[in-house]
C-alpha cells in the first residue's frame, strides 16, 4: 500500500515541479485515512522530507478532474476516463459485539448498529440488513468510528471493517450468514499528472 500511495503522490508532485516539495492532498474515508494510510505516511516524508501532505478524512467522492484532491483512495472503482486507477487492496468485514453485550443478549433478542439513511445503498448496509433479519437497528450513523465506539459499549452488533474490529480488545468477531463482505480499495490520480510524470522519464 504504501509503494502504490508513493506512487501516486510522487506522480502529482512531479506534475507540479522537478522536485519533490510543496503541498500533495490526499482524500480518502475516515476511518482508511486514520487506520490504514496516515501510519504508513512517515515513509513518504522520509522519502521526500520537502514534501507538506494534506490527508482529508471524506465520505464524498471529491472530485480530482476539478482538483478537488491530488489523490484519491475509495471503496468504490472511479470510472471516469480521466484519471488513472489502480487497486490498492481489499477489506474485509464482518460482524462485532462487546464481550458484555454478548452475554446478556441471546441471538434472538440482539439488536443491530447501521448506517444512516444516506448510505442506505452501501454494500456494508445491504449485508447487514442481510445478516440482522428483522431484527431492529437502534442506532444509525455515516461514521464508523461512531459506530465502533458503540459496539464497544454494548449497544448492538455492528458491522465493521475487520482492520478496526479485529484489533480492538473489547470486540469479539461473529459468524455471518452466508457470503463474507468484501470492498476493493482503489487508489486514483488524474490522467494528467500520470502523463507528465512519464514524459519526465
Amino acid at each position: 500500500m504504501t509503494q502504490l500511495v508513493s506512487l501516486a503522490v510522487q506522480r502529482t508532485a512531479s506534475a507540479k515541479q522537478v522536485t519533490l516539495t510543496g503541498e500533495v492532498t490526499i482524500t480518502a474515508p475516515p476511518a482508511l485515512a486514520a487506520a490504514l494510510i496516515a501510519p504508513r505516511l512517515s515513509d513518504l516524508r522520509e522519502r521526500y522530507p520537502a514534501l507538506q501532505i494534506r490527508l482529508d478524512g471524506d465520505t464524498r467522492n471529491v472530485s480530482l478532474v476539478r482538483r478537488e484532491a491530488d489523490v484519491a483512495i475509495r471503496l468504490s472503482r472511479p470510472d471516469d476516463a480521466e484519471l488513472v486507477v489502480r487497486k490498492l487492496s481489499t477489506v474485509t468485514f464482518s460482524l462485532y459485539g462487546s464481550p458484555a453485550y454478548l452475554a446478556s443478549y441471546g441471538e434472538d433478542v440482539r439488536a443491530y448498529i447501521g448506517y444512516d439513511s444516506s448510505m442506505d445503498d452501501t454494500p456494508q448496509q445491504t449485508w447487514l440488513l442481510a445478516q440482522s433479519g428483522a431484527a431492529p437497528i437502534v442506532l444509525r450513523s455515516n461514521d464508523l468510528a461512531i459506530q465502533a465506539a458503540a459496539v464497544a459499549a454494548g449497544v448492538g452488533i455492528g458491522v465493521l471493517p475487520d482492520f478496526i474490529g479485529g484489533r480492538a480488545e473489547r470486540m469479539i468477531r461473529l459468524p455471518n450468514t452466508g457470503a463474507a463482505l468484501e470492498r476493493d480499495v482503489w487508489i486514483a490520480v488524474h490522467s494528467d499528472y500520470a502523463t507528465r510524470h512519464a514524459s519526465r522519464q
